[in-house]
């Protein structure tokens, strides 16, 4: 009966911090919107770089996969936030490709063809694997190695606000809604006694703190607010 509560009271713990997670991810979702108001008003990508959300993409499609009943086991929650998240990053890639010069349209058209090819035959060729172990074993480490390094990307935006004692380029929003979502994904993980989840949210709710922290230390030095998303790149 005791175990039989405690399962009750983990998998209600780990549905509760796996919906928090999807809230908390349409924050970074949105984020790049005003971007894009930007490109549409003036009708050009003018310095923006596409390969962020090209990225971004990528990793929404495999950890969109792992988290079918294909692979892993009673993740809907991740496959479902990655959805959403795989929509919002074709719609940026579609209005990116419409107002980008000719050049970086079709080097952006290119790449997203790639992406749908590298995903469909990681789909497949995971398929083709009769073993479950190996099959989860397999997409766990694309997913968590994807994961970590879309966390990693704020790194160079980190050293830059210590380099300029600034957090003109790191909007608060977007930290915390990056931390917010990490910590939800890696109770959820711990939760479900996944590795392949909470190592990499983990990972990302450490990167959260540090940003929040420096936005602490540096927000009365910054000049103005950040006006761009982290998501976005300068080419």
């Amino acid at each position: 009966m005791v175990s039989l509560g405690l399962f009750q009271t983990l998998t209600i713990c780990k549905d509760a911090a796996g919906i928090a997670g999807n809230v908390f991810a349409f924050g970074l979702f949105v984020s790049p919107i005003p971007t894009f108001r930007r490109i549409i008003r003036n009708h050009s990508t003018e310095q923006f770089s596409g390969l962020p959300y090209i990225y971004a993409l990528l990793n929404c499609l495999i950890c969109a996969w792992y988290g079918t009943p294909l692979i892993s086991i009673d993740n809907i929650l991740v496959t479902t936030v990655n959805s959403v998240g795989a929509v919002f990053q074709i719609i940026y890639i579609i209005l990116f490709i419409a107002y980008a010069e000719k050049a970086k349209k079709l080097r952006i058209l290119a790449l997203l063809l790639a992406v749908f090819g590298l995903f469909a035959a990681i789909a497949v060729g995971s398929l083709n694997l009769s073993d479950r172990d190996i099959r989860h074993m397999f997409i766990g480490f694309l997913s968590g190695a994807s994961l970590i390094s879309m966390f990693a990307s704020p790194l160079f935006i980190i050293n830059l606000v210590i380099r300029t004692r600034s957090v003109e380029f790191m909007p608060f929003c977007l930290s915390l809604s990056t931390f917010l979502m990490s910590t939800s994904f890696f109770l959820y993980g711990y939760f479900n006694l996944d590795p392949f989840v909470y190592v990499p949210n983990g990972i990302g709710t450490i990167l959260g703190i540090v940003q929040l922290v420096l936005y602490s230390h540096y927000k009365n030095t910054s000049r103005e607010d950040c006006r761009e998303p982290l998501i976005v790149s300068y080419a």
